[in-house]
């Protein structure tokens, strides 16, 4: 099963209206895991007027919940998990924290303000594609290895698990439909001088790049 997530867990914080807009984002795999985060956010800033909050469970988005936690309903909570929806995300929780300045934002506003908040943290820490992939470790000697990343830059692909011994070792991930294509144009790019073992299937975070 394939599904879109936060690259990490973060914060960000902006002032609109002179209003303190903090948007924690955090991945979460459990209701109570997701609750527990909303309850922890909500003792850090408990002098906060508001913490909305917003999140989507499952590798089918199969639960998703909102709060709008004092402000006008339908303002804040909603918005947060359109915003969520929108990007595809999943296992995912975001709470965001306003600090009332004195300036009513209206109905519109309110609902902008929660919805850009939760879109710009999003925006800031990145998304990844969860999904499974073929590992194929890469054995290369110094002078082959100065000509790979070309090879991943065109092809999408990034390596992990590097180690650099008499040889260079590195792994890169395939989906599996991908396998034979890759294995035949590694070999053709380094004239058949080159051993490539299969190491199996597995869950590898792909980042997405921005739009």
């Amino acid at each position: 099963m394939e599904f879109r997530t936060i690259k990490e867990d973060g914060q960000i914080q902006e002032e609109i209206k002179k209003s303190r807009f903090i948007c924690h984002i955090k991945r979460v795999t459990t209701e109570d895991e997701a609750r527990n985060f909303i309850q922890d956010v909500k003792k850090e800033h408990y002098k906060a007027t508001h913490n909305c909050s917003a999140f989507i469970l499952g590798e089918r988005s199969e639960m998703k919940r909102s709060s709008d936690d004092g402000e006008p309903s339908g303002t804040a909570g909603v918005p947060m998990l359109g915003v969520l929806e929108n990007q595809q995300l999943t296992n995912v929780c975001a709470v965001v924290t306003r600090y009332f300045g004195g300036i009513k934002l209206g109905a519109g506003g309110l609902i902008r303000a929660y919805s850009s908040n939760v879109a710009l943290a999003i925006k800031e820490i990145g998304i990844v594609h969860i999904k499974e992939q073929l590992g194929l470790r890469i054995a290369l000697s110094y002078s082959q290895y100065q000509e790979l990343p070309n090879f991943l830059k065109a092809n999408h692909l990034q390596e992990q698990d590097t180690s650099f011994t008499e040889q260079v070792q590195t792994t890169i991930f395939v989906d599996k439909d991908d396998k034979d294509s890759v294995i035949e144009e590694l070999i053709e790019l380094f004239n058949g001088k080159v051993d490539i073992t299969d190491q199996g299937l597995r869950k590898v975070e792909v980042p997405v790049p921005s739009s």
